[in-house]
């Protein structure tokens, strides 16, 4: 069955935003929550990783809220919806539990 080019292109915009998420949680806990030793300092490569992934996760977000709205499916407009207070709730529960 052949889907258009917008449908595609939301499709894989939340397969790689779900698995961007995944692993951003992965980096985080990994790192912060369950280290194998107690964190002197802050660690850098693991940080600007973190950033850089939340940087294309709220890309990915707002390019399949923009087209899920401009072309009018409800579906993928919640989900990039729920997907977006999800990247900020997380955003706002790292920073409260690391100060």
């Amino acid at each position: 069955m052949y889907r258009s080019g917008k449908i595609q292109f939301l499709f894989w915009t939340a397969f790689f935003a779900v698995f961007v998420y995944l692993w951003l949680v992965a980096v985080g806990v990994q790192t912060f929550v369950l280290p194998d030793e107690p964190l002197a300092e802050l660690p850098q490569n693991e940080t600007t990783l973190m950033f850089i992934l939340f940087g294309f996760l709220i890309l990915l977000d707002l390019a399949g809220t923009v087209v899920a709205m401009m072309i009018g499916n409800r579906f993928y407009t919640r989900f990039f919806g729920t997907m977006t207070i999800l990247v900020f709730g997380t955003m706002i529960a790292s920073k409260s539990y690391f100060g």
